[in-house]
């Protein structure tokens, strides 16, 4: 970043989520829609209707801007976005910027960022590295603002326990990231009627992320 400040007239920098400055998160946002809108045509073709609600994890936020962007002038469905809540809530254990942080300018956008009383960036955590990052998109920050998209969070042990089940039950292994939203979509789905529809974002494969669990989990891969 401090370099592209330096030579923006010959230089352009490339990251995978939708921060920074525009027109980088709407690039990446873009090209992250592609299923969200097959989710929302998927939805009315074979249910008839749009689902009740969508959720997705959020780190920098790109695979949750892009599922969450087709459905946001769809008043009648909930948006819920699932940050890394790490070990709890306190400063350096976790990574819920939108839950924790605090308006602020981190690299090259104003968004929401997780920061000490001077300002200065503060240390994350989480299991997923996908997640572990102390800012957020400057989109979803207005989506915040804005009431459209609720802001969650789950734990690492939450996220390890819907890893498992996942596992398990349907023999699918999402990534750590995905995890999270497992886990809150786990808990919302329950407290909804049986014919509503929840959709969850699978943005990730866990079979990177095994040898974590089983570390984590207390597991022997040999």
């Amino acid at each position: 970043m401090r370099d592209w400040m330096a030579s923006v007239r010959d230089t352009h920098y490339i990251i995978g989520s939708v921060v920074g400055p525009h027109p980088f998160p709407m690039m990446v946002r873009d090209f992250q829609s592609v299923i969200g809108r097959e989710a929302r045509e998927q939805s009315l073709e074979q249910i008839g209707r749009l689902p009740d609600e969508v959720i997705a994890c959020v780190g920098g936020g790109s695979n949750s801007a892009g599922m969450f962007y087709p459905f946001v002038d769809d008043e009648g469905v909930a948006l819920t976005g699932v940050e890394a809540g790490g070990r709890s809530g306190d400063p350096g254990e976790h990574a819920s910027t939108l839950t924790y942080g605090q308006p602020g300018i981190l690299h090259g956008s104003y968004s929401y960022v997780l920061q000490d009383g001077d300002g200065q960036t503060s240390d994350v955590h989480s299991i997923s590295a996908g997640l572990d990052y102390p800012g957020v998109g400057p989109e979803h920050s207005y989506w915040k603002d804005t009431g459209r998209v609720n802001y969650v969070c789950a734990s690492d042990e939450e996220a390890l326990d819907a890893f498992q089940v996942m596992a398990r039950t349907e023999g699918m292994l999402p990534a750590i990231e995905t995890s999270h939203a497992i886990a809150f979509a786990m808990k919302a789905a329950a407290k909804r009627n049986k014919d509503e529809v929840v959709i969850v974002c699978m943005s990730g494969r866990g079979d990177k992320d095994v040898n974590e669990v089983a570390r984590l989990t207390g597991q022997d891969m040999a």
